[in-house]
């Protein structure tokens, strides 16, 4: 349970996608105009995450990992297909993106057409695949603790986002400079806003 607690508390904070390793700017920069849109990704990168970092982690320790495919039978116990780890791990984002860009296409029209080609673009969202990796680089005792990371990680993107919409909606009402508005002070909050989450840095569990 500590290592569930530890795990999730840190990929939000400490080793947050936006502000730690700055993955998934794109979208990050691009949606962050409007809370409830921003609020809406953020969900949808969360069901993606919390349902693909579990799969891959399945994918890793049963079936790539060199030694992985020894439930078969002594014969696969040298069997190494590690070099597919890219491609099935953007195969899984894909396939989970496609499923949900269909869910929220059928019921949640709104917000479908509000999100656009960021919808899509969620599968090749650098964040998704990022906490695939990341799972493979700190090799979890679990899945469950995998499932964990994906929660925290896509609630810290969530957090990001929903923030920096937040903060840009009330920049509206603001005196700007003109050389700064639009991507210019979304550069400077967001730099701001990283150097913010750093003082969680020191944060264990």
């Amino acid at each position: 349970m500590q290592d569930h607690l530890n795990i999730f508390v840190r990929s939000i904070f400490v080793e947050n996608m936006i502000f730690a390793y700055f993955l998934g700017m794109c979208s990050f920069l691009a949606i962050s105009k409007n809370v409830k849109t921003a609020i809406g990704l953020g969900i949808a990168v969360i069901f993606v995450l919390i349902v693909t970092v579990p799969v891959n982690y399945l994918l890793e320790n049963y079936v790539l990992k060199p030694g992985a495919l020894s439930w078969l039978g002594s014969a696969f116990e040298e069997v190494d297909i590690s070099f597919l780890s890219f491609i099935l791990f953007i195969a899984v984002v894909a396939s989970i993106v496609q499923l949900l860009e269909m869910i929220i296409e059928r019921f949640l029209p709104a917000l479908y057409n509000s999100l656009g080609i960021f919808l899509p673009l969620i599968a090749v969202n650098c964040a998704i695949l990022g906490a695939s990796l990341f799972m493979q680089q700190k090799d979890f005792p679990n899945v469950g603790v995998a499932m964990s990371y994906g929660l925290g990680s896509g609630i810290g993107w969530l957090l990001a986002i929903a923030g920096m919409a937040a903060i840009r909606e009330k920049l509206k009402y603001s005196d700007i400079p003109k050389p700064l508005r639009g991507l210019g002070i979304a550069f400077i909050i967001t730099a701001l806003m990283g150097i913010g989450f750093m003082s969680f840095s020191g944060i264990k569990i």
